[in-house]
């Protein structure tokens, strides 16, 4: 990987990160509307949404962090279909064999 290379993933990690910041603050935000009663329909379904990806992250970070007790030897929980091979519940936010596709959200440098 050369230095461009590098910057760029770095740039999207951390754009990445911050997609994930803003969405929670903006579902922090839609559900105190609604606690309130001053949400919109819109407010409403988008806050379906924003929850839908929270519980599909977490589900994965669970995976993820289970797989990894594992592969370093102490006692977690794990979904497996044989020794080798873990399931790969992409609609349900499990595991993945590939890797995530990449998302440019601005032309490169």
């Amino acid at each position: 990987m050369n230095m461009r290379e590098g910057h760029h993933e770095r740039r999207d990690e951390r754009l990445q990160s911050l997609v994930g910041k803003v969405a929670m603050e903006k579902l922090e935000s839609i559900l105190s509307k609604i606690k309130d009663d001053t949400a919109t329909s819109g407010d409403c379904e988008h806050a379906v949404i924003l929850q839908e990806i929270y519980a599909l992250a977490s589900n994965r970070l669970s995976v993820e962090m289970n797989e990894s007790g594992h592969e370093q030897g102490r006692k977690v929980w794990v979904e497996r279909t044989s020794e080798s091979h873990y399931p790969h519940i992409r609609l349900h936010g499990g595991a993945l064999e590939d890797d995530p596709i990449p998302i440019r959200l601005a032309p490169e440098e």
